[in-house]
């Protein structure tokens, strides 16, 4: 009796304590940082994603069966009523880790990029960019590196020109929560630094913090809130040095049902901005918004958008 219940008694501890560690290991790690430019993204979704003031947009995203992905977007200016558009494919070689994108715009300029990820090095990411103009001969080359791991996420660009080619470096670090990132920006044909930043953070599911320092004369910062799984809020700050103004936003996003949203915004030059988003059905979005100059209502100047998101 006493030796088949030290069995049970064991197998008791090995079914309900291994897991708690299996639990535990992963605590002590955290997940890869962003990229220095998606510091703190979230906010800056809050008060972009949702509006589209003064446009009329339409985009459309479709994927053939060998797996191209095709993506178009065509937009009216109200005010100048200039149209702009832009034809995007994609096509992924996944055995290989390749991408491929080429890119048209009704400028005439045309763009190719491949990306190859996580073949040379696992978390290494290369793009290779070139943008030609037809009109005007100019041709364009940029080369794109990218290493991501725990705790690091490192980015290097180089713009390709022969009067020298400018340097962008940035790198991110985290560890509990808490992010710290340096971008700087070298003009070699002038052998100088003509941007340096710097930025620090703090992160958590429902919670976001971010600072930033430009080129030590530009201070801005956010904070990101999810407050329950309907409402999201977030708050913008800036300043800049000889200024004796601060400029600051708040905005929010509730979502009405799974359907449908609405968003909000306003910031001390009493701009208030409003958007609504509708899924009309799966695949087809609405997206209405109205920018309200709340200092001069009735001198008119407000401006309004409509958008359509179509994929298949």
């Amino acid at each position: 009796f006493l030796v088949s219940g030290s069995v049970s008694a064991v197998k008791t501890f090995f079914q309900v304590k291994a897991p708690c560690r299996t639990l535990i290991q992963p605590l002590g790690i955290m997940a890869i940082p962003p990229a220095f430019a998606d510091l703190g993204k979230s906010a800056k979704d809050i008060f972009s994603k949702g509006y589209g003031f003064g446009l009329i947009k339409l985009d459309v995203k479709t994927k053939s069966t060998n797996g191209v992905e095709f993506k178009t977007s065509g937009s009216s200016n109200t005010d100048t009523s200039k149209v702009t558009g832009t034809l995007e494919t994609k096509y992924k070689w996944s055995e290989y880790g390749l991408t491929f994108t080429e890119k048209w715009t009704t400028e005439n300029t045309l763009g190719t990029e491949v990306c190859i990820e996580d073949k040379i090095t696992k978390g290494l990411k290369l793009n290779f960019e070139t943008t030609f103009c037809p009109n005007t001969g100019k041709k364009n080359g940029k080369v794109r590196g990218a290493y991501k791991r725990e705790f690091l996420n490192v980015g290097l660009d180089v713009d390709l020109d022969f009067a020298g080619p400018t340097i962008h470096g940035a790198a991110v670090a985290g560890y509990e929560g808490w992010l710290a990132g340096y971008q700087m920006t070298i003009d070699s044909a002038k052998s100088k630094m003509t941007h340096s930043n710097i930025a620090v953070g703090y992160r958590t599911g429902d919670f976001q913090l971010h600072t930033i320092v430009k080129d030590g004369s530009e201070f801005g910062g956010s904070i990101y809130q999810k407050v329950n799984d309907k409402l999201e809020t977030a708050v913008d700050l800036a300043w800049s040095a000889g200024s004796n103004g601060t400029c600051f936003g708040i905005a929010a996003k509730y979502q009405l049902d799974p359907d449908a949203s609405i968003s909000a915004k306003v910031n001390n030059a009493s701009l208030v901005g409003i958007g609504y988003s509708q899924s009309l059905r799966p695949g087809m979005k609405l997206v209405l918004s109205a920018l309200v100059d709340g200092k001069n209502i009735n001198a008119g100047g407000h401006k309004l958008g409509l958008g359509l998101e179509l994929e298949a």
